[in-house]
C-alpha cells in the first residue's frame, strides 16, 4: 500500500464515494476500503449524522472513547476506527487534523496463542481432505496466514529453490518461507489442475484474474497469464467488485474455517481451533525444535522478534524438567 502522500481529488460529489476513490488511488486493499468505510459510516452516524466537515476533535474523541467504553473494542479494533477517521480528515477532506486525541483509550491485552501439540495437529490433517488438507498443510507446514495461502498465485511455488514467495503479506510486504518436501507432488497436481481450469475459462471467454492496479496498467495481459491465477480459485467466475469484472477469484477463507470446525467437532477437541492456530503451532513446534527465533520471525513476517517471543510461552519443553510441588506433596 502506497504511503498517501500525494494530495488526490476526487471526482464524486457523494463523502462516501469519494472515500473510495481516494483509497482506490493510493492502492490499499479491499479489505481495508471495506474497514476505513464501515468506521467512517459509524462515526458519521453516532454524531447524529452530522458532516465530517462539521465536527472536530470532540466529535472524534466522543466516538472513540465510545467504542472503548460501551462497545469494549480491542485497543488495535481502537486504531484501526482512529486511523480510518484520520485518513478522512486529511486525505479526503484535506483538512487540518489534531492528532492529540485525549479519548479513551481501548487496553492492550496479551493473549497466549492457542496452539496445538503434534498429535491434534496430525489427527485433524488426516481428517481433512481435498483442498482444505493441502490449506492446512501449507499454513502448519510454512507459517502462513489463511488469507496468505488461499492468495498464492501459481508463480509463488518456486520447486527449484524450494520455496514460496509470499507477496503483499500483512503491512504490504513480501517475503520468502521454504516449500516442504511433503507438499511438492500435491501442489504439482493442484496446479495442473488449475491450468486445466483456466484453459476452459479461456475458451469460455474469461480467464482473468485481479492484479494490483499498477501492476495491470504496466502488464496489460498479464492478468490472463497462466502465473498470476490463484493456485486455489473459486469454483464459480464472479463480479469483481471495483472493476465490474467477471473473473474467478480466490477460494474464499469460509470454507477452510468451515472444514476446520467440522473436523474438531468430529473429533471432539475443546480447544478452540480456527485456521490460524496452525499458524501459530508452526511457530511453537519450530522453537520447540531448536529453531532460531530470527529465523521463525522472518518466517513469519512478523516486524519485531517481541511478536515471535509470545509464542516462548507456550512451548511445552519449557515445563519439561519442572514439577509442581503439589506433585511431591505427601499426602
Amino acid at each position: 500500500m502506497d504511503s498517501p502522500t500525494r494530495k488526490f481529488v476526487p471526482k464524486s460529489t457523494r463523502l462516501m464515494d469519494q472515500v473510495r476513490e481516494v483509497l482506490r488511488f493510493h492502492h490499499y486493499a479491499y479489505n481495508t476500503e471495506k474497514s476505513y468505510v464501515s468506521w467512517i459510516l459509524q462515526y458519521i452516524r453516532f454524531n447524529d449524522r452530522c458532516h465530517p466537515k462539521d465536527m472536530g476533535k470532540s466529535e472524534v474523541e466522543a466516538f472513540l472513547s465510545y467504542l472503548a467504553l460501551n462497545r469494549g473494542v480491542s485497543a488495535s479494533t481502537q486504531n484501526q476506527a482512529f486511523s480510518a477517521i484520520v485518513f478522512l480528515y486529511k486525505q479526503v477532506l484535506h483538512m487540518d487534523f489534531d492528532l492529540d486525541i485525549r479519548a479513551s483509550r481501548a487496553r492492550k491485552s496479551t493473549r497466549l496463542p492457542v496452539v496445538l501439540n503434534r498429535k491434534e495437529v496430525a489427527d485433524i490433517i488426516n481428517q481433512l481432505n481435498g483442498t482444505a488438507k493441502v490449506l492446512t498443510q501449507l499454513m502448519y507446514g510454512c507459517g502462513l496466514r489463511s488469507l496468505e495461502v488461499i492468495r498464492l498465485r501459481v508463480h509463488d511455488i518456486d520447486f527449484s529453490q524450494k520455496q514460496i514467495i509470499i507477496r503483499a503479506a500483512k503491512g504490504n510486504k513480501d517475503r520468502v518461507t521454504f516449500l516442504p518436501t511433503n507438499l511438492v507432488s500435491l501442489l504439482k497436481a493442484q496446479i495442473i489442475s488449475v491450468e486445466q481450469l483456466h484453459q476452459d475459462d479461456l475458451a469460455n471467454g474469461f480467464g482473468e484474474v485481479f492484479l494490483p492496479d499498477a501492476l495491470a496498467r504496466k502488464y496489460v495481459n498479464a492478468a490472463k497469464s497462466f502465473g498470476w491465477q490463484y493456485l486455489f480459485p473459486s469454483k464459480t467466475i464472479s463480479k469483481d467488485p471495483r472493476s465490474g469484472k467477471s473473473m474467478r477469484h480466490h477460494l474464499h477463507k469460509s470454507a477452510l474455517q468451515k472444514a476446520i470446525s467440522q473436523v474438531v467437532k468430529k473429533l471432539g477437541m475443546q480447544k478452540r481451533v480456527t485456521p490460524h492456530v496452525f499458524r501459530h503451532s508452526f511457530a511453537t513446534h519450530m522453537l520447540e525444535d531448536g529453531a532460531n527465533i530470527r529465523m521463525v520471525q522472518t518466517l513469519l513476517g512478523h516486524k519485531d522478534v517481541k511478536t515471535t517471543e509470545i509464542y516462548t510461552h507456550v512451548m511445552s519443553t519449557q515445563f519439561d524438567n519442572v514439577q509442581s510441588p503439589l506433585d511431591n506433596l505427601q499426602q
